[in-house]
């Protein structure tokens, strides 16, 4: 298995004001590494793969359910799956998918 980096904190800043600016978007921003994630992420697909589950689709039970028994102990990925939050998963996913 390939050295990963201890977890790192997850900086979120969220601008919350709730006043009266009910039209106003709530910006989200991320600033942990993507290139860590993607390495967990990475480590956590093999070992799923290794083990004849098909990977996409118990992610995406792991992130639907944030059930942990989605996720196969094999390589220690479940631990590895428990440092990678959901909401800036999906961010990720959802920017690659849009070629961001």
């Amino acid at each position: 298995m390939a050295m990963l980096n201890p977890p790192q904190e997850v900086e979120i800043s969220m601008n919350n004001n709730f006043n009266d600016d009910t039209d106003k978007t709530v910006k989200f921003t991320m600033t942990e590494k993507e290139s860590e994630m993607k390495q967990r992420l990475t480590v956590i697909y093999d070992a799923l793969r290794q083990k004849g589950y098909n990977p996409v689709n118990q992610i995406v039970g792991y992130i639907l359910s944030e059930d942990p028994t989605y996720i196969t102990t094999y390589n220690n990925a479940r631990s590895l799956i428990r440092y990678i939050d959901r909401d800036e998963l999906l961010q990720v996913l959802v920017d690659s998918y849009l070629n961001r």
